[in-house]
């Protein structure tokens, strides 16, 4: 007997949340950032930008470039009035889960701001990413859903994180906030998966590093950029680093992930507002940046959304950082 396609969706959310054990989603890591392509049952692609720190969508293009079925999204909300979703479709692969709740992902309009070089189908942000948990094995290039038989790996290290709640204690939003420890003091910043830039041909000739332009990296805000580089005046700066918004960014020695020191890492210029308005609105706490794969490069982090935890095992370049005597 066929399956009705009405009922594809329906099953494939059955299907997810069937799963006992791990699965391999068979990302792309390019430059340390994390792509997933999923074919779909009728024919095509669409190809995701995954992203912890970022939101969910799927393009004009791509709807109809794929003929799928619109729905309208209901008014309120963050929702526009005669705004549309698409229903998330059957996939040739059942081990990538839909969105949560109803599986809608909202299409986003053409951006005529957007730049040419982002050609993704959508984007899997930090709601597809919460109540599940998740390893991203950078040295591996593996993303991995974990299933209920999860445990943490042998010599992984927690980390708690923080995320924005209800006064009942009901999570508002999956915005993991981290606390690192750069230059001998701690600081909060998100960690986002899909921090990314675009640099310069300047910069790509100051690096000299054989790495593609666009490229994985961490983010600070500027009351932060200043102060480590009135404290640090021998930290290297490249100015007009980014392409389109010419941010400067700056090369931070070490930073203390987990009890590991690795570094380098270059953190991208951001304003003020950016995380101490914007992005620290929709988490727990005051963030000063982003944490990125160029960061996390060097580890298999598991993050646990529903125990509010992530677990660091480090594979590549790390320095074990001294614990203070009981």
């Amino acid at each position: 007997m066929p399956i009705l396609p009405s009922l594809l969706p329906i099953l494939a959310l059955a299907a997810w949340s069937a799963h006992a054990t791990s699965h391999d989603l068979h990302a792309r890591f390019e430059a340390d950032l994390v792509h997933l392509d999923a074919p779909l049952a009728h024919g095509g692609t669409l190809h995701f930008y995954t992203d912890s720190g970022g939101g969910l969508f799927v393009t004009e293009a791509a709807v109809e470039r794929l003929g799928l079925p619109t729905v309208e999204l209901p008014a309120g909300g963050d929702a526009p009035p005669g705004a549309r979703g698409v229903r998330w479709p059957a996939l040739r692969d059942a081990s990538i889960p839909p969105p949560p709740g109803n599986g809608v992902l909202p299409v986003m309009p053409p951006n005529p701001k957007a730049p040419a070089w982002i050609a993704w189908d959508g984007m899997l942000g930090e709601s597809w990413f919460g109540g599940r948990v998740w390893t991203w094995d950078y040295p591996a290039k593996r993303l991995v859903l974990e299933g209920r038989d999860w445990k943490p790996a042998p010599g992984a290290t927690r980390v708690a994180l923080g995320f924005k709640a209800g006064a009942n204690g009901t999570r508002e939003t999956n915005f993991p906030r981290i606390g690192v420890r750069i230059d001998g003091k701690p600081i909060d910043l998100l960690l986002d998966t899909g921090a990314m830039t675009r640099l310069t041909p300047a910069a790509m000739t100051a690096l000299a590093d054989a790495q593609p332009a666009v490229r994985a990296t961490s983010m600070i805000a500027d009351m932060q950029f200043k102060a480590w580089r009135t404290a640090h005046p021998d930290w290297r700066v490249i100015e007009d680093a980014q392409d389109g918004t010419h941010a400067a960014m700056i090369e931070v020695p070490s930073v203390e992930i987990a009890g590991h020191a690795i570094g380098p890492v270059w953190f991208t210029w951001r304003p003020d507002r950016a995380f101490h308005e914007f992005m620290s609105g929709m988490m727990d706490a005051r963030v000063e940046g982003a944490l990125g794969g160029n960061a996390l490069r060097h580890f298999a982090m598991t993050i646990d959304y529903p125990g509010s935890a992530a677990w660091f095992r480090c594979t590549a370049d790390c320095t074990l950082t001294p614990r203070p005597a009981p």
